[in-house]
């Protein structure tokens, strides 16, 4: 019986860790595994109500492994704990089986009465590095904690939750999955890009009523609008490197101005010492010469985005509102 659980702890742990090599090394090597014999051993202390030589096995635990697992809490079969240190576990949190928990997670309580005030973590739920669970909630089979997340509120199975707090930003993507990018999305920056787009299909058909409003337009105007449709086409291959979205649809292309074979471009950026200022300059330049026929193009970036009518009206420019 002992030997079989030990047997099934090794697989557990090759299942679930690509870096494990050889029986010998996880036997010897891997502070998880060990914290959980430990824990085996003070939990069958503390419900024999032997509750300080359980505290006293568990305190020895943590002093030799960097985890701390309370002799009260309840943790199942084949759960792996993969480089384990930091990583604390309360009194009354119950985990299920097949649960594999990174380092520096918490399982903590949000009560100071001696009631259940720890989560449950259900079967075949993964806990990424730093993630804090709290309070007596219930994280549901299958579902996946990305790293640094603060969970507050019980979590659905097979649902994937990142954030602070914790956010659902998706939904059974298959217990088999491993994590990766596509179903570790920012919920954040997911609901940020349908707002820009809506923003950016606004815009679009503002620019496409200024373009039929009524009454002769001099061939030259017509020309220049023209020109400034293709040249915000040209631009938006210029990716932002730290958002991954086009700068036409992050919005940080103000304004274009033709004039003949000269451009000027309005770019809203945080400030001009911004890192990626000289960098995306440089791209928008390179996109719009040529355009057209442009010859000359100048970039004007705006360190205050919030104050544009002001930043118009200095500028003297006829489209301010």
């Amino acid at each position: 019986m002992v030997f079989d659980r030990l047997r099934e702890d090794i697989r557990a742990i090759f299942s679930k860790d690509p870096a494990a090599r050889s029986t010998l090394e996880v036997l010897f090597c891997y502070p998880g595994l060990h914290a959980l014999w430990f824990h085996r051993r003070a939990h069958w202390l503390w419900v024999h109500n032997l509750k300080f030589w359980g505290r006293f096995v568990s305190h020895i635990s943590r002093f030799l492994t960097g985890v701390e697992i309370h002799p009260g809490a309840v943790i199942g079969r084949r759960v792996v704990i993969d480089h384990g240190m930091g990583i604390v576990i309360g009194e009354t949190a119950e985990v299920g089986n097949d649960v594999l928990i990174y380092m520096g997670v918490v399982l903590g309580g949000t009560a100071l009465e001696n009631i259940k005030r720890h989560p449950t973590v259900e079967d075949d739920v993964i806990l990424g590095s730093g993630a804090i669970v709290l309070g007596p909630i219930r994280v549901g089979k299958g579902a996946k904690v990305g790293a640094g997340s603060v969970v507050v509120r019980s979590v659905p199975p097979g649902a994937t939750v990142v954030g602070v707090p914790g956010r659902i930003a998706g939904l059974d993507q298959g217990l088999e999955t491993e994590i990766t990018g596509e179903i570790m999305p920012d919920p954040v920056l997911r609901v940020a890009s349908r707002l820009l787009e809506r923003q950016d299909q606004f815009e679009e058909r503002l620019r496409l009523i200024e373009q039929v409003q009524p009454g002769p337009v001099p061939s030259a105007a017509r020309q220049e609008i023209v020109c400034e449709n293709q040249i915000r086409d040209a631009l938006r291959e210029v990716i932002d490197p730290e958002v991954g979205l086009d700068i036409v649809d992050l919005g940080l292309i103000k304004e274009v101005r033709v004039k003949g074979t000269s451009v000027e471009i309005d770019m809203v950026l945080t400030c001009k010492a911004c890192p990626l200022a000289d960098h995306l300059s440089e791209q928008v330049k390179r996109k719009a010469l040529g355009v057209c026929g442009i010859g000359q193009v100048t970039v004007n970036v705006l360190d205050e985005p919030w104050s544009w009518k002001q930043f118009s009206q200095e500028h003297g420019n006829p489209k301010a509102v």
